[in-house]
């Protein structure tokens, strides 16, 4: 049997042609490593000697600390850890303590329930199972009650001088994705490992601190002082404020 073929319309001649789809600009390269270069040098040039704002004297200081920094101001936290400390100045005596007690006495760092629960969990662990001394490595640190990455990066980096990765706050977070755009991930644990590919070892424990302080003096949540940084020319957040 002969099959019919189809004819093709024609088109007319005042036909509009569907207009051509145009190709996305490329995206630029954050991370390339002339401008990762550019960032490194400004923040050393602006914080040479960053520190952890949290004051402690000893690795079990830092972890309480740290621990009742959880949604909660460092400056808060440092009007409530030197009294804190002077009362119950070992994790012995965090171990002994019954919760009501210590609730009272964080009670205006917030979640103080779930944190003096933690509190006094991570220190039974530590005398029990860690001889009484905060321990040194990652994988131990994530067995105590409220520790998880964040707090366990702060007391490695900056009690011991151990770099195993970089310390991802709400500074780090909003800078890393939103300002600098060092990463497109939408989680800490992701924005970590993305800074871990591109960040030199030798700094991660330095990059965390300036980066927070940066955050806090510098590029603000609210209202970025874009004037005054050194970072401006290599920058196109959306918020800009120049």
């Amino acid at each position: 049997m002969a099959v019919k073929s189809r004819s093709v319309p024609k088109r007319s001649a005042g036909a509009k042609t569907a207009p051509a789809k145009r190709r996305a600009a490329p995206r630029p390269d954050y991370t390339s490593p002339e401008r990762l270069q550019k960032i490194f040098a400004a923040l050393d040039q602006l914080f040479p000697r960053a520190q952890c704002a949290l004051r402690h004297s000893n690795p079990f200081e830092l972890l309480v600390a740290t621990i009742l920094s959880a949604q909660c101001t460092d400056e808060r936290v440092n009007k409530v850890t030197p009294g804190l400390f002077a009362k119950y100045p070992t994790p012995q005596d965090f171990a002994a303590l019954e919760p009501e007690v210590l609730e009272k006495e964080i009670r205006s760092t917030g979640f103080f329930r779930s944190k003096a629960r933690n509190l006094i969990g991570a220190a039974k662990k530590i005398v029990t199972e860690f001889g009484g001394r905060v321990p040194r490595t990652m994988e131990e640190l994530l067995t105590l009650p409220g520790v998880a990455r964040k707090t366990a990066n702060v007391v490695l980096g900056t009690a011991y001088g151990i770099a195993t990765g970089i310390v991802v706050d709400t500074h780090v977070f909003r800078i890393a994705t939103r300002r600098l755009k060092l990463s497109r991930a939408t989680t800490p644990e992701k924005v970590e490992q993305d800074l871990m590919r591109i960040v030199p070892r030798d700094r991660w424990i330095s990059f965390s601190h300036q980066l927070i302080w940066f955050g806090r003096t510098i590029c603000t949540a609210r209202r970025p002082r874009c004037g005054e940084c050194p970072l401006e020319p290599i920058c196109d957040s959306a918020d800009k404020t120049v």
